[in-house]
């Protein structure tokens, strides 16, 4: 034992002294960093850290950690909470922080007076970063707002144009694994910011060499900071509730209808169950291991509702209650996992393309019964999202408009929208099981697609069907639209330049045929397709109708191949080529 404590105090010390080196090289390529900086790397040196000492890949470890600054790409900062440049800590979240505030100030007439708005989830570390970039951004000389506990991500968007900020950010990593937090950043809008913003501000990111030259908070610096509290949360479930369609239906059948329902230990119990209890849901059961918020999601390694394994606790009582239907929310609830019994009683996890053809055609269908379907109503998606739901929308007399991967996209449709009144939104979404119905914010929202998928499946009940067997209708109606969507991860310095060799093969090696079928059309993203900006996307459209999409995430280190066409046996086929080739790069 002691001389097990010794090798690990030996390896802490030379980790130290690599850092110190690692510092001194950085230095010597015109950057710096203060002394409080290096200190708290070379100190914090957590039980993560100490393990990971006793492996023989610390060398790599530590490469990753400092081999370059956490990338702030579109959708922010996202990354391992721990020491160093490539890391999640209050050094990259002040950093980042000061270079947005100077965005603001130097890009935007009034940025100072309006401010940002900040929400976090319940990660670890998360109110700490919260705190850091308020203190930041005030210190900075503009106005913040920042919520007195965790927050959803729709509350985040909605809140930014409730108060009329210039921007807003939202600490949280989504559906990431417990290690890891992140920091997405908002525009007046409400919705993530464009790429080109994204460019901007991580240019006034870059500026800063020195920590020295970030302001420190002083005591005066809180007059410009604001906490917000219940009165937000009321105007937001109440924009929520008005998009019910069908409030007899629940007065009506609720009583005998049974909702399981898990936050998955993240920020959807509160405003979940205010706006299901609100709606006049009566019989609605939570996941007990999961309802409280928790860092570390309950023994959960993906809190991701679209991974089976997320949903195992809710799928039991499910079974237990004989409820009809088991709805998941990820911890910043912007994202929905479903799960319903079939025909035989079997249960069933249904696809986020799945759900949003559904939730298309019921939200269409409700409206126009209702007499609330605009003469110029669309539906929005993406291009990599299965043309089920477009293909309803379009039988039902509503346009489809089709938006590269990211709500922030969606967003922006939303605000041309609201200006020149071209066409009225009803509702978006996105294959990773990411939904928006009404306006009230600019970003997937869980809350809605909760309540809404509630009412869906409540109104499929009254007429002595499953949600399950309401897909099946639909499938009957307007064909099959089978799916397979494969991800490869590919973690850390090497997987990230592999990530890119897969996308460089693909776009330099023309394609002719998949599993022996005719290429007809290959779409290039990134290359420039006409109405779209550049996006590392690329898409074969198959002659037989099929096709196939290429999309390393933006927010995870994976690549996603993503298939859909008639015959399952053939997509699977389609699907296992590309893989074959990718792993073969």
């Amino acid at each position: 034992m002691i001389k097990k404590t010794l090798r690990v105090s030996l390896i802490a010390i030379l980790l130290i002294l690599l850092l110190i080196s690692i510092f001194k090289s950085i230095d010597n390529r015109n950057k710096t960093y203060d002394s409080e900086f290096i200190t708290s790397l070379a100190t914090g040196l957590d039980e993560r850290w100490k393990v990971n000492a006793q492996k023989d890949d610390d060398e790599k470890e530590i490469e990753d950690r400092f081999y370059r600054d956490l990338e702030f790409g579109t959708a922010g900062l996202r990354g391992v909470v721990e020491a160093g440049r490539n890391r999640m800590n209050i050094y990259t979240v002040r950093r980042t922080s000061y270079g947005l505030a100077n965005y603001f100030l130097k890009n935007e007439e009034g940025a100072a007076e309006r401010g940002i708005v900040i929400a976090h989830d319940n990660r670890n570390m998360s109110r700490e970063f919260c705190i850091e970039a308020a203190r930041t951004i005030a210190a900075a000389g503009m106005r913040v707002y920042y919520f007195d506990d965790l927050r959803t991500t729709p509350m985040l968007s909605y809140s930014v144009r409730k108060l009329n900020c210039i921007g807003g950010i939202v600490i949280t990593a989504s559906h990431n694994p417990p290690k890891y937090n992140g920091y997405k950043v908002y525009g007046d809008n409400g919705a993530q910011i464009m790429p080109h913003v994204a460019d901007e501000v991580l240019a006034e990111i870059e500026t800063i060499k020195d920590f020295s030259t970030i302001p420190a908070f002083k005591k005066e610096d809180e007059a410009r900071m604001t906490l917000l509290g219940p009165s937000m949360d009321d105007d937001f479930i109440d924009a929520v509730e008005a998009n019910v369609i069908r409030k007899d239906i629940i007065e009506r059948y609720a009583g005998e209808f049974k909702v399981v329902y898990s936050p998955l230990c993240g920020t959807g119990r509160v405003p979940v169950l205010r706006v299901l209890k609100d709606s006049g849901f009566k019989n609605v059961l939570v996941v007990p291991e999961e309802e409280m918020p928790d860092p570390n999601f309950a023994g959960i390694l993906t809190p991701n509702p679209e991974e089976s394994v997320a949903l195992t606790r809710g799928i039991e009582l499910l079974k237990k209650e004989d409820a009809d239907i088991l709805i998941a929310n990820d911890p910043d609830c912007d994202r929905v996992g479903v799960a319903v019994k079939n025909s035989a009683g079997e249960v069933v996890l249904l696809t986020g393309n799945q759900i949003g053809g559904l939730l298309a055609e019921y939200t269409i269908s409700g409206l126009k019964e209702k007499g609330r379907l605009a003469d110029n109503a669309c539906i929005i998606k993406t291009v990599v999202t299965s043309e089920f739901g477009a293909d309803i929308a379009k039988s039902m007399g509503v346009d489809v408009v089709s938006i590269l991967t990211g709500f922030k996209f969606l967003g922006d449709k939303m605000t041309q929208y609201e200006k020149d009144h071209s066409h009225t939104f009803v509702m978006g979404y996105e294959e990773s099981y990411g939904y928006l119905i009404g306006d009230q914010c600019r970003d997937k929202d869980g809350v809605v697609a909760t309540l809404m998928i509630s009412e869906m499946a409540l109104y499929y009940r009254s007429k002595g069907k499953t949600l399950y067997e309401g897909l099946m209708d639909l499938y009957a109606k307007y064909g099959y639209y089978r799916e397979k969507t494969t991800s490869i991860y590919l973690e850390g310095i090497e997987g990230s330049g592999k990530i890119k060799r897969i996308m460089e093969h693909f776009r330099s090696t023309k394609i002719d045929a998949v599993d022996g079928v005719k290429v007809a059309e290959t779409l290039d993203f990134g290359a420039g397709v006409e109405g779209f900006p550049k996006s590392n996307v690329l898409k074969y459209i198959l002659e037989d109708g099929s096709w196939i999409a290429l999309r390393p995430s933006g927010t995870e280190p994976l690549v996603r191949v993503m298939v859909e066409g008639e015959d399952i046996t053939e997509i699977k086929g389609y699907a296992e080529q590309i893989v074959k080739v990718i792993k073969s790069i």
